[in-house]
Formats: C-alpha cells, sequence, structure tokens
C-alpha cells in the first residue's frame, strides 16, 4: 500500500532527513587516511542518539539477507555497490567510499547516502560520481505532481547508460514513511510516462547505484549483505528521500 503524508508528517519527516544528513556529513568530514569503517558507524551512532532519533539499518533483515544488518551505517568501499557492512579496514588514500544511512525519529523514517574519494581522486571515479549526483538530481526533478513513476527510473537510467556503467537492476529506491522501506518500488530504469502516477504527498527514496566496468551483474560477498561488481571496477551509491509536493519535489535528508 502506498501511504500519502500530509503536510505535518512531511515535517516530521524533514526532522528525520536532517538527523540522517548531519550523521553523513559527520562520517564524510571524519573520513581520511588510517580510518576505520567501523570508527565512522560509531560517528554515526553518536549523532543518531544525540538527536534523539534511532538507527534504521540496526538490525534490519529483509527477505535477501541471512542475518540482521550489525551496523548504523553501510559502507561500501571501491568496487562494493551497496550494503558493506562496516568492519576494521582501514581507509587509503584514494578509496572511493559510499556511506548509506537511515533513522528514525518520532516514528518517521528517512534515508539517504553519499560517495566520495578520500584523499587524491582518480578523475574517473570523480567523474562516476559526478554522473551519479546528475542522475539523482534529475530524477529529483521528475518528482512532480502528474508526473509517473517511470519518469523518475528513466532519468536514472538515461544518465547511466549514456556514460556506459552497469545499474544493478533489481536493486533501486523505495516509498518512505513510518518503516524505513514502503511501497512503491523506485527502479532505476524505466519508461517514460509509464507507472504510477505521482502524487502530493508521496515520500521516495532515489538511489542511483552505478558500476563503472559496464556490467549490471554483481556477486553477493560471503556476509550475505555487501554487493560488488563483477570485474572489480568501482561502484557509486547516492541517494536522497524526496517528497512530491504541489510546489514540486522537496528534498528532506538536507542539513
Amino acid at each position: 500500500m502506498v501511504e500519502i503524508k500530509t503536510p505535518a508528517e512531511l515535517e516530521a519527516m524533514r526532522e528525520a532527513g536532517r538527523v540522517v544528513a548531519n550523521a553523513l556529513q559527520a562520517t564524510r568530514d571524519q573520513a581520511a587516511p588510517g580510518v576505520s569503517l567501523l570508527e565512522l558507524n560509531e560517528t554515526a551512532v553518536s549523532i543518531i542518539s544525540a538527536a534523539g532519533a534511532k538507527p534504521a539499518f540496526l538490525h534490519y533483515k529483509p527477505h535477501f539477507a541471512p542475518t540482521p544488518f550489525p551496523a548504523v551505517i553501510c559502507a561500501s568501499v571501491n568496487d562494493v555497490i551497496v550494503h558493506g557492512i562496516p568492519d576494521r579496514y582501514r581507509l587509503h588514500p584514494g578509496d572511493l567510499l559510499s556511506i548509506d544511512c537511515g533513522a528514525y525519529l518520532d516514528g518517521w523514517a528517512a534515508d539517504a547516502a553519499t560517495s566520495f574519494v578520500i584523499g587524491p581522486a582518480n578523475p574517473e571515479d570523480l567523474r562516476l560520481i559526478a554522473d551519479a549526483e546528475t542522475a539523482l538530481a534529475d530524477a529529483i526533478a521528475a518528482c512532480v505532481p502528474g508526473g509517473r513513476l517511470g519518469d523518475i527510473g528513466h532519468a536514472v537510467a538515461h544518465v547511466g547508460r549514456a556514460a556506459g556503467y552497469g545499474i544493478p537492476t533489481d536493486f533501486g529506491g523505495h516509498g518512505v514513511g513510518r518503516a524505513m522501506h514502503e511501497d512503491p518500488h523506485v527502479a532505476n530504469h524505466g519508461r517514460p510516462g509509464r507507472g504510477m502516477t505521482l502524487r502530493p504527498g508521496l515520500v521516495l527514496a532515489i538511489e542511483p547505484m552505478f558500476i563503472a566496468g559496464g556490467h549490471d551483474t554483481y556477486l553477493t560477498a560471503p556476509d550475505g549483505w555487501a554487493l560488488t561488481s563483477v570485474d572489480g571496477s568501482r561502484a557509486v551509491h547516492v541517494e536522497h528521500t524526496v517528497a512530491v509536493t504541489e510546489d514540486g519535489p522537496r528534498v528532506l535528508t538536507l542539513p
């Protein structure tokens, strides 16, 4: 069931989104050569706790996972596309890191992700990140009343395919509200003008995932969570929680 949020509920979700944005910014500020992924996770724990919020990822167990997720953030390095479990790995110069974070505040969820390079960056990595952010911006721009769900997926795929990237087509975005994952599924591909009509009050997490090597297929790590590129090429993941409103798209996961 797709739930339409009231203006008051959108305001509550905006506050949850602010918590997520602050946690992402804090981990991004801390990320540097020698810093471990577990240390980044603890920083997110502190930010979320200080805001009186609860982590959305911790102990979450979707149908595809063999065990509940054991951390507060997903930390995906280099060839890991999404769902990387933070561990003792210490960041190196040139690592491409994607951090995904979700939180509940007063019963409402928000979800966002960011990708960046540690220290000096390879131009190809910067291009990959920039293209993913362009795809996200174009998809957000499609979140208008009367638009269609296919417009969002088409916006993502148009950028990714033009650049020759792979897109893991069975993973994508989702509705957000009282639960972190709600209907509808928001694919990273689609036909413009097709699919569910977008209505004011609909809230979606939009999350482009691009694989530099061009393959759509991926491997699942032994932990059952992390998805990695089949050829070792780098991958990127960016995301915002976005509300459809009468005044146009409203990004809820900003500081």
